[in-house]
């Protein structure tokens, strides 16, 4: 098969399911080599966040603009500037001597990510349109999107123990130059899809910045108190930027990043902050419970990438469960249930204790959290997309991968904040242990807010066909 355009479809379906499995990989392979990263440049505790929330604002907050470039410059352009982009800035993080280098190279991949990803999906999508072909492409792509994530842990745990926390950014230089290398070449030059207007820059730095200041001004409130002047201000000037972003969005001549009358439609506000929510949490929980069982447990890195596989496999399972149960319940069901359940596992996580172990303390509850994790995944696009006219679904999901990333960042720096809090200044497994177990359980009660918004804002539905539901699935699986 090949489309108008002479591409050829089995490279370019090879370089898209490696630049899903990057993307997906770098989301989680970092976590497991915190502490020795912490340990290597010197970051304090707070400051160790930054490696997380330079990643995930700038992939989350210029995700909008990266799809908006691929159709105004073309796609093939776009991602091969992503994938430089990303295997140079990866290459650089791994040479790292000061926290803010590490930091600065974090950021940079989240731009590669945010210019690679849209383009990728989007070249996935007009090489198999229908057909065959095109259950079998979105297949493979969704089974990398869950293999990155899942191994992703694994990985930078073997690589931090038997090599150096280093190479959980060396790792992609080798797949962004074999992707690279298989785009030049598989992939056909495309013209422009969309040829109005310029797309809104100015929206997307003042969306960033305002979203970066806002996690700074909470992060720093270890240092300056919330009343204090300094937290005050840079509370205020990030309200301001954001206020700008909004201003500008329903005034640029440009081609809007976002038309904000999206948000009328229920379906898109409540599943946006169902999941905002969820990334909120979720981000969170892999980052203390890391901490936790090296820092507190005393486990080595290759060993707790280990004991992250039953998560993995339970995200596998809920999501599978989810098709299943996709046919007798509506998505809004699916995402109460689910959104109960991850809040049941993460408040499980909340008792976790000083003198626990893997089997006490940490098995049973990322089994619960996951498949109630797992369950979320599929429903919350097919909510987020529902009502959308066609021309606005490639945004209206782009949107929905930002309000995770972004979600992950404000929950991680909120919870990490309250978290060192409890912790303080003397740093015992003991005072971890309560600063870790008050994130998690904080958490919880971010995905019991979650199964609110699905019950109070989303619409009843009733479920759909299976035909129905399967031709959804696949033309909206980029969602996830």
């Amino acid at each position: 098969m090949t489309n108008g355009s002479g591409a050829r479809p089995g490279l370019t379906l090879a370089v898209v399911a490696v630049v899903q499995f990057m993307v997906s990989l770098d989301l989680s392979v970092v976590n497991v080599g915190l502490p020795q990263i912490a340990a290597g440049l010197g970051f304090s505790a707070v400051g160790l966040t930054w490696v997380i929330h330079a990643y995930a604002l700038t992939f989350g907050g210029l995700l909008l603009l990266g799809g908006k470039a691929a159709d105004r410059y073309g796609r093939k352009r776009v991602l091969l500037l992503g994938l430089g982009l990303f295997g140079l800035a990866s290459l650089l993080g791994g040479f790292a001597r000061e926290p803010g280098h590490l930091v600065a190279a974090r950021a940079a991949q989240g731009v590669g990510a945010a210019a690679l990803a849209p383009a990728a999906l989007a070249l996935l999508t007009a090489t198999f349109p229908t057909g065959r072909a095109r259950v079998r492409a979105f297949g493979i792509w969704s089974a990398m999107n869950a293999a990155g994530g899942a191994l992703g842990v694994l990985m930078g745990g073997l690589l931090t123990e038997y090599a150096s926390w280093r190479w959980v950014m060396f790792v992609n230089v080798p797949m962004a130059a074999c992707a690279l290398a298989l785009a030049r070449r598989g992939i056909a030059a495309d013209p422009p899809t969309a040829r109005g207007g310029r797309p809104d820059v100015l929206g997307a730095v003042l969306a960033t910045a305002g979203m970066t200041l806002l996690v700074f001004g909470v992060v720093r409130t270890d240092q300056y108190a919330w009343t204090s002047p300094v937290t005050l201000t840079t509370l205020v000037v990030a309200a301001a930027l954001l206020a700008a972003f909004v201003h500008v969005e329903r005034t640029t001549a440009r081609e809007p990043l976002l038309r904000l009358g999206l948000f009328t439609n229920r379906s898109v506000a409540g599943a946006n902050a169902y999941n905002l929510l969820v990334g909120a949490a979720m981000a969170s929980a892999f980052y203390f419970v890391s901490l936790y069982l090296q820092r507190v447990l005393g486990t080595g890195p290759a060993l707790t990438g280990i004991m992250f596989l039953p998560f993995a496999l339970g995200v596998v399972a809920g999501s599978v469960l989810a098709i299943k149960l996709g046919y007798r319940l509506a998505p809004r069901t699916l995402l109460i249930i689910g959104g109960l359940l991850t809040a049941t596992g993460l408040a499980w996580f909340g008792l976790i204790s000083p003198d626990g172990a893997f089997t006490t303390d940490v098995l049973g509850p990322s089994i619960v959290t996951s498949v109630g994790f797992g369950l979320c995944l599929a429903p919350v696009v097919s909510t987020a997309t529902a009502g959308v006219a066609p021309h606005e679904t490639g945004t209206a999901s782009g949107l929905l991968n930002s309000s995770r990333q972004i979600g992950a960042s404000l929950g991680l720096a909120a919870l990490g904040t309250a978290a060192q809090h409890r912790t303080g200044r003397t740093t015992t497994p003991e005072t971890l242990n309560d600063g870790y177990a008050l994130g998690l359980t904080l958490g919880a009660a971010l995905l019991a807010a979650a199964a609110v918004i699905a019950l109070t804002v989303l619409r009843r539905t009733g479920p759909p066909s299976p035909a129905e539901h399967t031709d959804d699935l696949l033309a909206k699986a980029g969602g996830r």
